[in-house]
């Protein structure tokens, strides 16, 4: 249990944690020596027990120290502390990017544009040192305040892959970004990078995610079989040019793929161009999956063979060349149906011969093997005697719902079996229900384990929301941060397992603590299912348009269909400068007398003793 203040290697003193998950947990540190903030990601569970994946993870995290790009955490130091195995990087003051997309839902254009122009520019420099990731997916990447990113975990994602780990944190924990040739057990490549990018690029511009699942199997077929929905369908202001790009990168055939992530990024870096905005949909050239390109294959084969005889091929349809392939397919089936019969009539007349007519002529005649099903060991061993049969001495055990624990389940040969006196029969004895012991599943995917339970054992696996006890800490949407039944409990086939799932996302947050944005909140109004009411309030201690305090206490639940009034800054507004009274002008009618009248610079008519105008 690392705790803080402990040093590691004498060297690196943990401040606190700040991330956990299946395959690592992540720790604040502080280098003693070179005077530094570093995280510290510290391997747990079985990783750390298994030596070979050690030996390689530290092999493959030294391999990835050597890359260097900014948008590429560094990787400073690898090791090993009294059986705790870690490795030292660059401290990131910052957010996951499936963090940054909980709180936005979504981003625009040019924002996921830069993310993925950096993405791809620093994968494009992993994959120019012959390293791939294997598992690109928004939690390993970290943004900063400023905009930049960070791709994380490149020792791990190496590690895993290459020790071929089909469990938890593996494959499984980013199935829903997972290339259908890595689904489907093939090996990685670069362009398994490039596809995991187009799906990312996807997510940042919808919100969700291609494909989902009630279960991991579920979601992999659905990479390998099924098209990528449209985005533009969707929202029809995205142009043509960048769901050009996601469609490339995310092909099911690789080949249909961009060739390199230094393509990729050039194409991203003029997709906003005006010739570019509308271009055609991207084609693939070759085809998507394995049944079309034999269909293909056997169309050039069957327009071959028509030129070869002389046949005029030219003035046949795609489809009348396909289906002349379908007859002779259709011939081909039938012969095969025909040598299966003959081969499983030879089958049946040998076993005829061998179990019916062979015995008459033997001298040891055929007895019909007695039932032992639900009785003793014992009773069963002199039945089998009694009938003229030898018993094996080795005792074999199975697990049975059914038959009580040390009675007999069967025998081999089967009960009603009829072999000859003498042949020897071996017992099988019920070890009671088969049980499985549970593991502690916190921190893990909850999808995989469901998944795992499921198929494997037997159990009814069920996810459900739990207010988790740290309120302050980030948790992935599926991680596990409980369970009805604690670790070491023993369950059998049926028995019912409930893994416990945060419910962050049902909480308000901290929009005026956060720095929270008018338009965060009506995204996130949107989101939920909330009325939204603004007021406005003019001061120069915040941004325009920066929330300042929301009727709603932050930590209290989101129910659907209420209001959330929130208060935003507006710059204030310049007062007004104080216009100063003037006198109206007079006349010069409005003078009486003589002085008064040539002070004002009128004249005097001294005749009528009147103020005239000069003429």
């Amino acid at each position: 249990m690392i705790t803080k203040g402990q040093k590691i290697n004498d060297r690196y003193e943990i401040i606190r944690s700040i991330g956990e998950g299946g395959m690592a947990n992540v720790y604040l540190g502080y280098d003693t020596i070179l005077d530094r903030n570093v995280a510290i990601k510290v391997l747990r569970g079985d990783l750390s027990n298994d030596e070979k994946f050690v030996r390689r993870f530290q092999r493959e995290a030294l391999s990835a120290s050597s890359l260097a790009h900014p948008n590429i955490v560094e990787m400073y130091d690898v090791g090993e502390d009294d059986g705790t195995y870690y490795i030292v990087m660059e401290y990131v003051d910052g957010k996951t990017l499936k963090q940054l997309l909980k709180k936005r839902g979504t981003l625009t254009l040019s924002e996921a544009i830069d993310i993925m122009s950096q993405l791809t520019d620093g994968m494009a420099h992993a994959h120019d040192s012959y390293i791939i990731h294997r598992d690109l997916k928004p939690q390993n990447i970290m943004i900063k305040d400023d905009g930049q990113i960070k791709i994380t975990d490149f020792g791990i994602a190496m590690a895993l892959n290459s020790t071929q780990l089909t469990q938890t944190n593996s494959v499984m924990g980013s199935v829903h970004y997972l290339p259908p040739e890595q689904a489907s057990g093939k090996g990685c490549t670069i362009k398994s990078d490039i596809y995991s990018m187009g799906i990312i690029f996807y997510e940042l511009l919808s919100g969700s995610l291609p494909f989902r699942g009630d279960n991991a199997v579920e979601i992999a077929l659905k990479h390998m079989r099924e098209p990528l929905p449209s985005l533009r369908e969707e929202n029809d202001a995205i142009p043509q040019s960048i769901e050009n790009i996601i469609r490339k990168a995310t092909a099911k055939n690789p080949k249909n793929r961009y060739d390199s992530a230094r393509s990729m990024h050039e194409d991203l870096l003029t997709a906003l161009d005006d010739e570019r905005m509308n271009e055609e949909v991207y084609q693939y050239k070759y085809p998507e999956n394995e049944n079309e390109g034999r269909k293909a294959k056997k169309i050039e084969n069957e327009e071959a063979k028509l030129e070869d005889t002389g046949e005029d091929a030219e003035g046949d349809s795609t489809e009348e060349v396909a289906t002349k392939i379908e007859d002779v397919e259709e011939k081909k089936s039938k012969k095969l149906i025909i040598i299966l019969v003959i081969v499983f009539c030879a089958i049946a007349l040998i076993l005829l011969l061998v179990f019916f007519i062979l015995p008459k002529f033997s001298n040891k005649k055929a007895v019909t093997v007695p039932d032992c099903e639900n009785l003793k060991v014992s009773t069963c061993e002199k039945k089998l005697q009694t009938a003229g049969f030898e018993v094996n001495t080795s005792i074999k055990s199975i697990a049975s719902s059914k038959i009580k624990k040390n009675l007999v389940v069967k025998t081999n040969p089967a009960k009603g079996r009829s072999i000859k006196k003498g042949s020897k029969i071996t017992i099988y004895k019920s070890s009671g229900e088969e049980t499985i012991q549970l593991e502690d599943y916190t921190g893990k995917n909850a999808i995989e384990i469901k998944t795992r339970l499921e198929e494997k054992y037997g159990l009814v696996v069920v996810i459900e929301k739990k207010e988790p006890a740290d309120s302050e800490k980030d948790y992935d949407d599926d991680e596990i941060i409980g369970q009805s039944l604690a670790a070491g409990s023993e369950v059998k086939k049926g028995d019912t397992l409930t893994l416990y799932t945060p419910n962050v996302v049902d909480t308000f947050p901290d929009m005026a603590g956060e720095g929270w944005s008018l338009s965060d909140a009506e995204t996130f109004c949107n989101k939920y299912g909330l009325i939204l009411e603004k007021t406005e309030q003019e001061t120069s201690a915040y941004s325009e348009g920066t929330i300042i305090s929301q009727s709603r206490t932050a930590g209290t639940t989101i129910v659907k269909g209420t209001t959330l009034k929130v208060t935003v800054a507006i710059t204030p507004k310049a007062k007004p400068k104080p216009v100063t009274p003037t006198e109206p002008v007079k006349k010069a009618s409005d003078y009486k007398d003589e002085e008064s009248c040539l002070a004002a610079k009128y004249t005097w008519n001294e005749d009528d003793e009147v103020c005239e105008e000069n003429s």
